[in-house]
């Protein structure tokens, strides 16, 4: 199995911006925490989360992602459950989501970016003053961070299972474990 460093280092040279990586941190953190409470493997669900968007900044459009990233990792040796795990968490690549590690990151990932916009207009710009009510209270203001499903989101919590205020307070939980490194500190 590839190390974090490893997938890192691939992460670094397909992704360049920051945001883009920060969200790919997100993302991990979130299945890292997952994996703790549905019984899976911490190091292969975070790696999974680390890697979903590895081809988004050249090539953001369907289906070219995520299909060039199963491309690169299987190229690279990457298990194919991961591969599968990653083209299952966009949905136009109609490729059933079976795992509770392919529920999870499909789950997780819209929320991910949803927290960091309700962070970001908080007045101390940071993650640690983010809670569940004030999460739901924006997904009702269709204006706020409108590009964001909260379709998918609703759907994904009930993918796997659990209800939603539920996930949406284990992805702050876990995005509150690594706020300085998502810039999410405060100030």
């Amino acid at each position: 199995m590839p190390t974090r460093d490893e997938a890192h280092a691939l992460l670094c040279e397909y992704t360049r911006n920051a945001n883009l990586r920060k969200h790919a941190y997100a993302v991990e953190a979130a299945m890292r925490l997952y994996a703790e409470k549905l019984g899976g493997d911490p190091d292969e669900w975070g790696i999974v989360g680390l890697l979903h968007d590895l081809d988004y900044e050249r090539f953001p459009q369907a289906p070219d992602h995520p299909t060039q990233a199963a491309g690169i990792l299987r190229e690279r040796g990457y298990p194919e459950h991961w591969t599968h795990a990653i083209l299952s968490h966009a949905d136009y690549m109609n490729v059933p989501r079976e795992t509770p590690m392919e529920k999870a990151l499909s789950a997780i990932d819209e929320l991910t970016g949803f927290i960091v916009a309700v962070a970001l207009v908080r007045p101390t710009k940071s993650i640690m003053d983010v809670e569940v009510r004030s999460v739901r209270k924006k997904m009702k203001d269709k204006a706020f961070a409108a590009a964001v499903s909260r379709a998918d989101i609703a759907h994904g919590a009930e993918e796997l299972g659990v209800p939603l205020d539920e996930h949406i307070g284990t992805v702050i939980q876990a995005m509150q474990g690594i706020a300085a490194e998502l810039g999410l500190a405060g100030s």
